[in-house]
């Protein structure tokens, strides 16, 4: 990756600023507004709508355009051409399970910073390399989960990670208390079911439980 080093000040402000981020996925684009609505309610403003549905640019408009406290940001990037237009659409940041060459040009062109995934040491050694000093753990649990975080705060002690990818509230405080851990990533704040029904009251209560999580 023979590319300068992409500077991003904020990212860990925005890490930080909720001990977990939601993985959201649009199937009906009216649930977006609400559901961003309900998290935020419960206290959890940095949300990641992903990409892995045809509403996802449409939703993280929708949300940008109505709900002002959320801290947006765009999740599966895949392509070099998603970042301007998720940045164009309101994100401001994004998120891939992977990091490449053209993904890396893509974030520093767009000026979206980027949180990429890797899943091994030698992918955490290349992305600080590239400039990123704020990674996602992914998928976490098969990546090695706690065992894996702990084991490479030493040798790589100024990298920090979101880890997403099997993490549930019962288990997220375990990866809270690792000393290179921001936050986590999950799905659990918006289940489906929930998401049919249109139980905003239980989406703010799960979001309530988890931003009452504690990091480190």
């Amino acid at each position: 990756m023979n590319l300068l080093p992409q500077p991003m000040p904020d990212l860990l402000h925005i890490m930080r600023a909720s001990p977990v981020i939601p993985v959201i996925a649009i199937d009906d684009l009216d649930q977006a507004v609400p559901l961003a609505r309900a998290l935020v309610a419960g206290g959890i403003r940095v949300l990641e709508v992903t990409l892995r549905t045809v509403h996802g640019l449409a939703a993280i408009r929708a949300i940008a355009e109505q709900v002002p406290d959320a801290i947006l940001g765009v999740g599966t990037l895949t392509l070099p051409e998603e970042f301007a237009a998720a940045r164009d659409a309101g994100a401001v940041f994004g998120v891939s399970p992977g990091l490449t060459a053209a993904l890396i040009a893509a974030a520093r062109s767009s000026g979206l910073p980027l949180l990429p995934g890797v899943m091994t040491p030698s992918e955490v050694m290349a992305a600080r390399e590239a400039g990123f000093r704020q990674l996602k753990l992914f998928p976490a649990v098969p990546a090695g989960g706690v065992g894996m975080l702990n084991a490479i705060a030493g040798p790589l002690a100024d990298v920090m990670f979101c880890p997403t990818g099997g993490i549930s509230l019962h288990t997220a405080p375990q990866f809270l208390a690792c000393r290179n851990v921001a936050c986590v990533g999950g799905s659990w704040l918006t289940p489906k079911d929930a998401l049919a029904a249109g139980d905003w009251a239980r989406i703010t209560a799960l979001a309530s439980e988890a931003s009452a999580l504690r990091v480190g």
